[in-house]
């Protein structure tokens, strides 16, 4: 069974979708064990709690610099065992050697289609802000494996969502996550999970 730590920083809509996945049977071989948020405040350490999830609060504040920071979550993730780690909405960027100690051992879920609006500065609404200035007709989301350039990493899986005459970046995001962001991440997870995964030709993780 794998061990999941899911990282958060606000509402945790994306949290939701993996416990009701879990819940519903739907993660193969893995188990949410951690929520770590970036913010003592968040939405989402009241979801873990009402799932029964432990959580813990790890705010970059409190650290001198980001490689600091880095050190502590790795302690903290592998002190609980974690084998998947999953972004859901971490607004804390995490420093390079962090990102290769756990190399293809971290997804995220991106709200476009990758590479269209993604990179430094693409998160939020600020991603589905641009989308509707491009006038694309259909956008999306992303779920892929974090590398240390910013949502660079391998693809796991896309999921196209059109775009409505009429549309707001906030009746844009909501569509997206509804119909892709909250389906892609759990289906990737469990994936990952069941060793079905794959970069360049090699399974990324074996039960």
């Amino acid at each position: 069974m794998t061990k999941i730590a899911v990282l958060v920083s606000g509402g945790g809509t994306n949290l939701q979708a993996l416990i009701d996945a879990q819940q519903a049977g739907k993660i193969e071989n893995g188990q949410i064990s951690l929520v770590v948020s970036s913010n003592p405040k968040a939405y989402a350490l009241e979801r873990a709690a009402k799932a029964a999830i432990p959580s813990e609060v790890l705010r970059r504040r409190d650290f001198s610099d980001a490689e600091e920071y880095g050190k502590a979550l790795t302690a903290l993730l592998e002190n609980a065992d974690i084998g998947l780690i999953v972004l859901a909405g971490f607004m804390t960027v995490l420093p390079d050697s962090f990102c290769r100690h756990f190399e293809n051992r971290i997804i995220n879920v991106h709200p476009s289609l990758i590479p269209s609006f993604c990179g430094e500065g693409f998160y939020g609404l600020r991603v589905h802000e641009a989308a509707l200035a491009k006038g694309v007709k259909v956008t999306g989301a992303t779920v892929h494996f974090v590398s240390e350039v910013v949502d660079g990493g391998a693809i796991i899986a896309q999921k196209a969502v059109e775009v409505e005459d009429g549309d707001t970046p906030e009746t844009l995001q909501k569509r997206v996550m509804q119909n892709a962001e909250w389906i892609l991440l759990p289906q990737a997870v469990s994936d990952f999970c069941a060793g079905r995964l794959r970069v360049d030709g090699a399974i990324v993780h074996k039960n």
